[in-house]
């Protein structure tokens, strides 16, 4: 039996849309962006997969992860109950800057990110690091990873940059300290097979994180 990993960001969201960090927040509700990009996804995956595909469905435990994967879900005919939502699988904590507005976090603390990579610069304060996300994901990808089957698995932007490094055995990037893959606009999901990465379909959106 084949071992593929299906890998998607959530859609867009109302903080996405109004350029706040989100991090660690719970929940914050899809767009109308959010949810065409969700459909979008859908989609293809049905052409790749076909009605009701033998797949095991895997979340972060944050609202938007679930809700885009439910809209997955229902265009693949698959119960959204089914879903194992792990907290291994949330994106980065971004600590007291979690819920605030980019532009005042720059105001107050310079530059935080880079252009070229969009990759953050700094730790949030109280925040958490890239090696240690790889850390959790490490832990998943132990207990779960390594078993036969296809695997769809709903995160978020920094968390499946970093997955995607690992399953495809990316070298640590010395700026981070941990595998980081490219990043890949919202709506966009690839496929990993053995460490071979496709992009199955590259998104339109533009949100950051």
């Amino acid at each position: 039996m084949s071992r593929r990993f299906f890998i998607a960001r959530h859609g867009e969201t109302v903080f996405n849309a109004a350029a706040r960090i989100q991090g660690e927040t719970t929940h914050t509700p899809l767009t109308r962006a959010g949810f065409a990009q969700a459909e979008a996804i859908g989609e293809v995956l049905f052409a790749e997969l076909g009605h009701r595909p033998v797949l095991e469905l895997w979340a972060s435990d944050s609202g938007r992860a679930l809700q885009t994967l439910a809209i997955i879900g229902e265009r693949l005919g698959l119960d959204w109950r089914d879903v194992r939502a792990d907290p291994r699988l949330r994106e980065i904590d971004m600590g007291s800057w979690g819920g605030r507005y980019y532009a005042d976090v720059r105001a107050e603390a310079g530059r935080i990110s880079d252009a070229a990579t969009a990759l953050f610069t700094r730790r949030a304060p109280g925040g958490e690091w890239f090696d240690e996300i790889a850390a959790r994901l490490n832990m998943w990808i132990d207990e779960h990873g390594r078993s036969s089957g296809d695997k769809l698995i709903i995160t978020h932007g920094v968390t499946s940059r970093v997955l995607r490094g690992l399953l495809g055995g990316a070298p640590p990037r010395p700026e981070c300290g941990a595998p980081v893959a490219d990043r890949l606009p919202q709506g966009s999901i690839v496929r990993i097979e053995g460490s071979c990465e496709t992009v199955l379909f590259r998104g339109r959106g533009a949100a950051p994180g």
